[in-house]
């Protein structure tokens, strides 16, 4: 009787819980389930009758085609041109198809899209293979605010998306240099514009970006133009790479106080021609991210970042002998990640050179402004690890977290734990934190 009694209030417990659940208020509900992919939402119907029709008044619909069997794949169809026939759907904010894999023919993707921008749609995600043109509602939608499109053609027309802050591009085609123009100017507040290999295939020699909202710039175009021009006033943050000594310009701009940025090219051009092609003044930069084979460019080219706070950088392990000159250039550094990989040039174990770090003087920052320290390495421990962590403890008046991503095996992990937490510290409010 006992055991009887005990599965009983086990029940109890359990049936409360699941009211608890479903006696949430039905806007806060249906904001989770917004947030979840469609094929998620539509599972929850089995949950209860409570829940059987809860995601039809889900005001998103996130689909992804590598979830669809081929044997489905009419019945997906169908389902679409049920949902969205004829303008049927008034509700929904958020429109998201992944992973067409078969021709969007077979689909009425076209209709599916006129029917969401006629509405209230804020979010559309569509990838568009294909040869044809997107459907010029997307150029004309009052309510956009996020779009991306990948493989899309872009058609040449006129544009007016009041709304749209957020332009993804991936692998986008259009047509000639006025195309993209004249989506970018029908954007009055865009803020964010993400490029993404979209091939060049106008053969333009310049490719011009000029808005007067643009805040944000994220540029990957390994097949890019001649001359990449940016012409942003308000532009904070960009991030690019760059394959060609004369291939990108910042005018009109007081210069991005955040950059992310890799230099392809520095094997072929004069280094400082590169760099100073791109910036007419780096020291104003006040975040900066650089990869293992950019670092040394910026640094020979401008020996002063007075106004450098973030710093994160990867280095080749034989590349931290250069970490002191780096410090004494960052006078107001506050927050440095650094990554050790390996270093591509050591062919073999026997040729492998641990690197000497060796400080003369402790540089400014570490005396006034450093607070946040992040160690990382991808490759085995290094004789002079300990070391490099010792002086930072050591020396740095202010610093108030050190962060060690490490990897080692849990016999070794303890020894290790043993000698970190033995070193003195300079700061005594400085933590500790071993990944």
């Amino acid at each position: 009787m006992g055991r009887k009694r005990k599965n009983k209030i086990c029940d109890k417990v359990s049936h409360e819980k699941e009211d608890r659940i479903s006696q949430l208020p039905e806007p806060l509900i249906l904001e989770i389930l917004y947030h979840l992919s469609t094929k998620d939402v539509v599972r929850t119907s089995a949950l209860s009758t409570k829940w059987r029709n809860h995601w039809r008044s889900v005001p998103g619909l996130d689909l992804d085609l590598d979830a669809v069997s081929d044997s489905y794949m009419d019945d997906f169809a169908s389902f679409g041109d049920r949902f969205f026939y004829p303008h049927k759907v008034s509700w929904i904010h958020k429109f998201r198809l992944k992973n067409i894999h078969v021709p969007y023919g077979e689909f009425n993707l076209p209709i599916w899209i006129d029917a969401v921008t006629s509405r209230r749609i804020q979010y559309l995600d569509v990838d568009y293979y294909g040869h044809d043109n997107v459907p010029l509602s997307i150029y004309t939608c009052k309510t956009l605010v996020h779009l991306r499109l990948c493989c899309a053609s872009l058609p040449n027309a006129v544009v007016s998306l009041p709304c749209l802050k957020i332009l993804h591009l991936e692998y986008v085609r259009w047509r000639n240099e006025t195309t993209l123009h004249k989506l970018i100017s029908g954007t009055p507040v865009l803020e964010d514009l993400i490029l993404i290999r979209s091939p060049n295939n106008f053969n333009a020699h310049v490719l011009q970006l000029s808005s007067h909202t643009l805040k944000r710039i994220d540029i990957d175009m390994d097949e890019s133009p001649t001359q990449v021009v940016i012409d942003a006033p308000q532009l904070q943050c960009l991030r690019t790479k760059v394959y060609a000594a004369k291939s990108f310009k910042i005018i009109n701009s007081k210069f991005p106080s955040k950059l992310d940025i890799d230099l392809r090219s520095a094997l072929f051009y004069p280094t400082e021609n590169v760099i100073h092609n791109i910036l007419d003044d780096i020291s104003r930069v006040r975040d900066l991210v650089i990869s293992s084979n950019t670092w040394k460019e910026f640094f020979f080219c401008s020996r002063q970042f007075l106004n450098l706070s973030r710093l994160n950088v990867r280095f080749d392990i034989s590349d931290l002998e250069m970490l002191s000159t780096i410090l004494e250039s960052c006078t107001k550094l506050e927050s440095l990640t650094l990554e050790i990989i390996k270093d591509q040039s050591m062919r073999s174990h026997k040729e492998k050179r641990e690197p000497n770090v060796m400080f003369s003087a402790v540089p400014e920052c570490l005396e006034s402004s450093l607070k946040f320290v992040e160690l990382k390495r991808s490759i085995p421990s290094y004789e002079g690890e300990m070391e490099l962590i010792r002086y930072f403890l050591k020396n740095s008046k202010i610093l108030e977290k050190l962060r060690l991503n490490v990897y080692y095996t849990y016999k070794a992990k303890c020894a290790f734990l043993t000698e970190v937490v033995a070193i003195p510290r300079c700061s005594s409010t400085c933590k500790v934190l071993v990944l």
